[in-house]
């Protein structure tokens, strides 16, 4: 079987018809994703995605108020009147467990209203590399959205996406895909930066990005370091489209 593997460097770089019927992989890693990953791997029922603030409080009065958390920022900044911001530490069990989180960012849930008509929406970060890679290997289709930060293309989500190409293009599986360009530029990002995390950790490469050089800003560079720990959980978050509910795979 042929296999088409697609990275997007932003989701402007791609229309929604486009990835329609496929697989496509949002990856936000600083810092929507790897916090989604985080809360559900912490316990939380489902996360419930959404692009715009004011939708994500209409959203969250419609559920239980007892089993219902927003969560999100605008800027960076944890959102006036909501519970929970987007650095990853915050969604532990005790806060988020069997609860459900509407949750809304800058850039990570708009990527994700962007891919609506995918047939399979997952969602990738460092956390969860291998899982995310292994759930494709089979697919016919995989597109990798990469967020972006403000409508910049931005490293860290680069190097997760050239990570993914690795390992799924590597060794005898590279003869049964199809890769465009982007994905040949994120790979050799990828590799780069891979040959020398002896030297230079992952953290630091990841901060060493617009995302990350933003996020230290905020003096959140222990964001940073949560999102650069490699394989930390098994699971992907996927996206039903039909009910818009993200939860765990």
């Amino acid at each position: 079987m042929s296999q088409s593997l697609q990275v997007h460097l932003l989701p402007d770089l791609v229309t929604p018809d486009e990835m329609s019927g496929a697989t496509v992989v949002v990856i936000d890693v600083l810092r929507a994703t790897t916090t989604i990953a985080f809360a559900l791997a912490a316990g939380a029922r489902e996360v419930i995605p959404s692009a715009d603030v004011d939708e994500a409080r209409r959203l969250a009065a419609e559920l239980p108020g007892n089993e219902t958390l927003l969560g999100g920022e605008r800027g960076g900044v944890r959102i006036e009147g909501f519970d929970l911001g987007n650095s990853p530490s915050e969604y532990r069990e005790a806060v988020v467990g069997g609860k459900c989180v509407v949750f809304t960012t800058t850039n990570g849930t708009r990527a994700m209203q962007h891919a609506r008509g995918a047939a399979r929406l997952l969602l990738g970060a460092f956390v969860n590399l291998s899982a995310v890679t292994a759930n494709l290997e089979g697919a016919e289709t995989v597109h990798l959205l990469c967020s972006g930060t403000q409508g910049r293309i931005t490293r860290e989500d680069v190097l997760l996406a050239g990570a993914v190409v690795e390992r799924l293009t590597g060794g005898e599986a590279a003869s049964a895909w199809t890769i465009n360009d982007s994905a040949r530029l994120a790979a050799a990002a990828w590799r780069d930066v891979a040959a020398r995390l002896d030297d230079v950790p992952l953290a630091a490469q990841l901060a060493d990005s617009q995302g990350g050089r933003n996020v230290t800003r905020l003096g959140l560079a222990a964001d940073i370091e949560a999102a650069a720990v490699v394989d930390k959980f098994d699971l992907v978050p996927r996206l039903d489209v039909e009910t818009w509910r993200i939860t765990s795979s």
